[in-house]
Parts: C-alpha cells; sequence; structure tokens
C-alpha cells in the first residue's frame, strides 16, 4: 500500500461527529419541508443539545434562534449546514474557526455536475478540513443517524424510527438512500446503532466510518453498501481494523460490471476485472462479501447476534420434509457440513420423530409437533447440545400465529446452548406472525432465503477458520536474482507482447516448470528438432501478432512420425500467413508432447487500484467457458495459495477423478507463490501474465504455453 495515503479517522477522530453531545443546526427554517425544518424536526427526542441557527429568527417554535455559530453558547460538536451551495464555503470556514468538531453539508451540486469549476468548489472544501481538522461529510449527502442518543441528522422523513438494540448493527452507505432504506429493517425487528451515509466524501469516506464503527461499543457488527473509491488501499486497511478489532463486516459492492477487462490481452486479465479484484482484496482482509442487497442486512445480523461457531457442521430440524430436502440442497450447494447425529443423540430423536419422520440430519419431525409441541423443543436441544453442530437450521414455512411460542422455546434453548438458531423464513407472507419476534430475539436469526442462511453458514466458518488459522512466516521460494534478471530479459524483449518461447524463460528464472522447446526455420530443422527432443510433438509458430494461437489455427499437437511434422510444418505456417493484417513470424516452436493431465491456468494481471492479482484455475479451452477461477492479491502465501486451489469447484478433478493421477498439491501451491512472486516484483513492467495450459499429473506440473504482456513504460 502507498506511503502516501491518507491515514484513516479513528473512533477519536469521528466522535464528536458521529457521537455529538451538541449540535447546531445552520439555516433552521420553520418553513414546512425545509431541510432545515426537517432537521429540527428529526432532533426533538434527540438527547443531547440542539441550537437552531438562522439570522432571519430570534425564535423557531420554542427554540431561540442564534445569527451565527460564533454566537452559541458553546463549541457544538456538530454542525448541519442546510445552506445553499453558494454559502456553504463561508459557512464551513465560519465552523473551523469557531472549533466546531464537525459538519454535516446537504448542499450539492459539486464534483458530481462534472464541471471543473463546481470540482474546484468541493477541493476547497477538503482543503479546510484538512487545514483545520474540522471534519466533514459531504457534500451532496443526506446525513447521518445514530440512534443511542437519536441524533437523526438528516431530513429524510425517518419511518419507522429507527431503534437501537443490544446486538446493533451499523449501516454505512455511500448511496443515502439505500443506507436509509436498509434501516427501515427496524420495522422488523432488526437493531441499528448507526447509519452513516458519505455523499461526495469531500473529507470523511466509508473507510474512515468503517474504522469508526470497528471501535464503536454500541455497534456489534458493520454492514457496507460500497460503490468505488479512489484509493480502494484505505478502504482494506479499515477492514483491518475491523478484523483486529473482531467487529463482523459484511459487503454489497455495487458496480459489478467488468468493462474494463474486456480489453485484456490474457485469459487471465478478462477473468481478473475490477469486481473480482475488489472481492478478492476485501477477503484478504477478513470481510465477508455477499451478492445480493437483499442479504446485506440479514447476514450482518445473524454475525451481530452469534458467537463463534463451536463446530464445522451444522444440524437441521424441520417440520415439513420438503424444507428438509431445500436445506440439505442448499448445505450442499454451499459445501457446509450435516453431520449425522451420534447415537446418543440419535436415541433422543427417536423418542420424539414419529416412525414417518426422519432421525437423521437433516431431521424431519413432522407435522406432529401440533400435537406434539414439546418433541420440537426436545429435538433441538438435542441437536444443539451435540458438539458435532455449530449452529441449528429451522426452516418456517408457514407464518401462523401457532408458531410464535416456539420462537421463545427456540431464543432459550440457543442462548443456554451457546449456538445460533436460524430459521429460513419460507412463507411468503412477509411481515407476518412470528417475523418480527424472530429478528428481535437475542439469539435467533431470520433468513428470508435458505440459500442465503446457508451461504452465511458458510461465510460464518470461513471467518472463523481464518481467525484460526496460524500466521505463517513470510517465505519466498524464488531466488532473489529472479527479480533483477527477469526484469532485464523483459525489457530487452523486442516487442510488448513477449512470445511464448521469451515469456517462459522468464518464468524460469522463478522456478516454474516449463517444457523444453526449439525455435526452427524450416520443414527439416523441425524433423530434426522432434527426434532430437522426443516423439510425439507439438508445433506451434511463433509470432509477437499472435497471442491466442488455437484461434489462429496454427498449433498441432500429438505428432508421431517425421512426415506429421513436416505436415504440420507446412499446415501451420499456411495459416499464419492468411491472418490479416499479416503477422511478424519468428519460426516455428517445436517441443515434445506433455502427457495427459488436468489442464490449469495461473496468471496475474496488474490492477491500477489494487496492484498484481493473481488467478488460478480450469485451464486448457475451458477456461473462459467455465470461469471456475478464484483470485487473490499477489504474492500469495502457500497456504493461501492451497485454499484457493481448494476454493475451485475443479479441485476434484486435481484429487484424482475417474482413476487420473491425484495432483501434488503442496507442489501446485508453491508455482502459484513462485507467478506470484513474479507479478509482484514486476508490478512496474507488466500487465498481464498467463500461464495457460499448466498440466497437472501427479507430481508432474508443467507449463506448455504462456504469455506475458509488457506495460508501455517498459516499451522500446
Amino acid at each position: 500500500m502507498k506511503n502516501s495515503l491518507r491515514a484513516n479517522y479513528r473512533h477519536a477522530d469521528l466522535s464528536r461527529l458521529l457521537n455529538p453531545a451538541s449540535i447546531a443546526v445552520i439555516g433552521a427554517s420553520q418553513r414546512a419541508g425545509a431541510f432545515g425544518e426537517r432537521v429540527l424536526h428529526n432532533l426533538q427526542n434527540y438527547g443531547g443539545r440542539f441550537y437552531p441557527v438562522n439570522a432571519r429568527y430570534e425564535t423557531i417554535g420554542d427554540l431561540k434562534c442564534y445569527p451565527s455559530v460564533t454566537a452559541l453558547p458553546e463549541k457544538v460538536d456538530c454542525a448541519v449546514i442546510c445552506a445553499a451551495r453558494e454559502a456553504v464555503e463561508d459557512i464551513v470556514r465560519e465552523c473551523a474557526a469557531a472549533g466546531v468538531g464537525g459538519a454535516i453539508i446537504f448542499a450539492s451540486g459539486y464534483s458530481e455536475t462534472g464541471k471543473d469549476d463546481r470540482i474546484a468548489q468541493q477541493e476547497t472544501l477538503q482543503a479546510i478540513a484538512r487545514e483545520s481538522g474540522l471534519r466533514i461529510v459531504g457534500p451532496n449527502c443526506i446525513g447521518v443517524v445514530n440512534t443511542t442518543s437519536d441524533a437523526r441528522i438528516t431530513f429524510m422523513d425517518l419511518a419507522p424510527k429507527i431503534e437501537p438494540g443490544p446486538r446493533s448493527i451499523g449501516i454505512i452507505s455511500q448511496s443515502g438512500a439505500l443506507g436509509m432504506a436498509l434501516a427501515q429493517a427496524t420495522s422488523r425487528g432488526i437493531a441499528v446503532s448507526h447509519v452513516l451515509t458519505s455523499g461526495n466524501s469531500c473529507d470523511v469516506d466509508m473507510a474512515d466510518y468503517v474504522s469508526f464503527l470497528a471501535e464503536e461499543p454500541d455497534c456489534a457488527a458493520i454492514a457496507l453498501v460500497f460503490e468505488g473509491m479512489a484509493e480502494p488501499q484505505r478502504l482494506l486497511r479499515a477492514c483491518e481494523t475491523a478484523w483486529q478489532a473482531n467487529k463482523p463486516l459484511v459487503i454489497f459492492k455495487m458496480a459489478s460490471g467488468e468493462q474494463g477487462a474486456t480489453a485484456a490481452m490474457s485469459h487471465t486479465g478478462s477473468l481478473a476485472g475490477s469486481h473480482a479484484a475488489y472481492k478478492a482484496a476485501f477477503k484478504r482482509a477478513g470481510a465477508i462479501v455477499v451478492d445480493d442487497y437483499e442479504h446485506l442486512l440479514e447476514t450482518a445480523a445473524f454475525l451481530a447476534k452469534s458467537p463463534a461457531p463451536k463446530a464445522k457442521g451444522v444440524a437441521v430440524v424441520a417440520t415439513s420434509g420438503g424444507a428438509a430436502i431445500m436445506a440439505a440442497d442448499r448445505a450442499e450447494q454451499h459445501n457446509v457440513d450435516l453431520p449425522q447425529p451420534s447415537d446418543d443423540v440419535r436415541a433422543i430423536l427417536e423418542q420424539h420423530v414419529p416412525e414417518f419422520g426422519a432421525v437423521r440430519n437433516p431431521c424431519d419431525v413432522t407435522a406432529q409437533v401440533l400435537s406434539n409441541p414439546a418433541s420440537l423443543a426436545a429435538c433441538a436441544n438435542a441437536l444443539l447440545g451435540s458438539p458435532d453442530y455449530a449452529a441449528l437450521i429451522v426452516p418456517h414455512p408457514y407464518s401462523y400465529l401457532p408458531t410464535l411460542g416456539r420462537i421463545a422455546v427456540f431464543d432459550e434453548l440457543a442462548g443456554s446452548n451457546g449456538k445460533p438458531i436460524c430459521m429460513g423464513w419460507l412463507s411468503e407472507w412477509m411481515g407476518g406472525p412470528g417475523m418480527k419476534e424472530i429478528e428481535s430475539s437475542r439469539n435467533v436469526s431470520l433468513f428470508r432465503s435458505m440459500n442465503n442462511l446457508f451461504a452465511t453458514m458458510d461465510a460464518w466458518m470461513w471467518r472463523e477458520a481464518k481467525r484460526q488459522a496460524p500466521v505463517a512466516p513470510a517465505r519466498r521460494f524464488a531466488p532473489e536474482s529472479a527479480k533483477a534478471a527477469a526484469a532485464k530479459m523483459i525489457a530487452d524483449a523486442a516487442n510488448d507482447t513477449l512470445t511464448e518461447r521469451e515469456a517462459k524463460e522468464v518464468l524460469a528464472l522463478y522456478g516454474v516448470p516449463v517444457v523444453g522447446e526449439k525455435l526452427v526455420q524450416s520443414e527439416e530443422e523441425a524433423v530434426a528438432a522432434a527426434e532430437a527432443l522426443g516423439l510425439p510433438v507439438v508445433m506451434k509458430v511463433e509470432s509477437p501478432d499472435l497471442p491466442h494461437k488455437t484461434e489462429a489455427g496454427v498449433i498441432r499437437l500429438n505428432l508421431k512420425t517425421p512426415a506429421d511434422v513436416r505436415e504440420a510444418y507446412a499446415a501451420v505456417m499456411a495459416n499464419a500467413h492468411k491472418v490479416s493484417p499479416p503477422p511478424r513470424i519468428n519460426g516455428v516452436l517445436v517441443q515434445p508432447m506433455v502427457p495427459q493431465g488436468v489442464e490449469m491456468v495461473v496468471g496475474a494481471r496488474v490492477d491500477p487500484l489494487f496492484g498484481p492479482l493473481v488467478v488460478v484455475g480450469l485451464g486448457g479451452i475451458l477456461v473462459e467457458l467455465m470461469k471456475d477461477t478464484t483470485l487473490l492479491p499477489a504474492p500469495v502465501s502457500h497456504a493461501e495459495a492451497l485454499e484457493m486451489l481448494r476454493s475451485l469447484k475443479g479441485v476434484k478433478l486435481l484429487e484424482g477423478f475417474r482413476g487420473m493421477p491425484a495432483t501434488d498439491l503442496n507442489r501446485f501451491a508453491e508455482i502459484i507463490c513462485r507467478v506470484s512472486e513474479f507479478a509482484d516484483d514486476q508490478r512496474e513492467i507488466i500487465a498481464e501474465l498467463d500461464i495457460n495450459p499448466l498440466i497437472c499429473a501427479g507430481e508432474r506440473i508443467t507449463a506448455v504455453d504462456a504469455l506475458i504482456v509488457r506495460t508501455g513504460a517498459a516499451s522500446h
């Protein structure tokens, strides 16, 4: 991370602004609907002191109105500026001179217009903040809410009232409307500590808010709606602050399009788009990323309520056979273990489950719980008490009054066992009997889809495994001498796109195993090379203008005889000459035919925001079709490389699928580390790197094709 990045504001830096004991409403008004009138209305139950400020009034209602912030009886902690853009700069300067702790600016028409003069006005506000220490939220924002003191510093009509609770969520959103919309979940029982919106973020931004809430005792988990920022490394630092404080952070990243990746030369470049880069960076920092806005709050609410998992499996108890099947399907989809009950637990289940039910995991107690309500509680308690289970999943198919009594029982059982219960709301009656009671429970969490319920279980387990993982000492696999030698070879290359042969020579310096080869200029040279290397062989045209050889028809495989070699030489050269515009041709590469194995891709892309990113996935011609890939910022540790491999759906191919030899995953992980070290070392002079395919068979792992694209800075 760059040393020039501004340090994030921490809790102490923002306490006066976000936990204010006193507020000035500058531009206060008694005109109905005016921002100054709306803020005063929202502050009517505020636990601190607030002062209307407007030279046009002596009083507003029963409140004395002050002509300026300098006339107030104290140095207020927070000033909310309800004034037109033209007046804002002078007011901000006055606040800074008066020792105000922070200011919130509603006015719009700044950098979001794209106009140079308006951008300059916003930059002036930023300069005032930096020079004076006055912390500024906005401009172009709708304000903030602190529910503990009922400081609703916004012009929004907040309905229903946002309520705090013992395990509250702090909501952060660049979009003010979405942030306040999320807070309306208070209507169904979710507790909220803060709603922090940032608008244009001339000073205080997402990274500062995350750092603040990480140290805020009234906030148990953080939910972040994030679009993007110019210096995402600062947000990653804030993620690390939350991680160190063991404050769960859940992120929904908007703007997930990958148009920026379409111009990439390599498969890796197209797979490692900006959204993928954000997700990978957040994951490394310990944040949980959800793919859907609808899942953000319920995931955060679960993490706010729940202790760390005490086992690696979960149990399911259902009153519906169909719901039990659905739970099993989703558990498998999200790789959540459903261990079968031990003999002791099974014996208890058999006492309460009728013969037409299912005494297993998932356990189906059937609809007979209506006539024997105690049976469900007994089964739930037995499963919760088992050391094999970290949580109990209870699908809730039907919303009606007879089920209300179960919720308090579940809450007590979860609390006494120190394990959470998760209820999957399968009814289409949103807000029906039970929803608010579940959300309001201390130990029971509600999920509106079984899909997100099990996705959250997976994330919960992943987070704890990451917290418990030993921190491995930093280790470098490639020799230190490789950095300078590789940089010289890249700089000396004749073209910005290195040939396959040049790319493999560079990677060999880092200990990446590459196939042997010879460059030839005629059929007879090709035959001689093939016989020297050992038949069968592969032939490829070498050209800096043909990075994707398969599409150009300039590759021939499994050439077993000299006649095959001669015929192939003529064919690939003929196809190369058909390409328009005519490519530069260095000759034809002859390589030994590598025996069959699993084809993988390992590559890297240097992202303008995050630096080098390593991609690993299923390779060969299926790389773009299957898109079974994983991504992390470089360099990666050996443990991270192993986790990357094990996270792939195609890992079963590497483990010895249908009689194929199992790949040495430790050896593969080491190669990933070496590639990541290359990408990190050469981040200033390469744009992309692609090894595809890397053929894996047992201990033999060989790079048979490679591509390195140099940045313009290194070109001649």
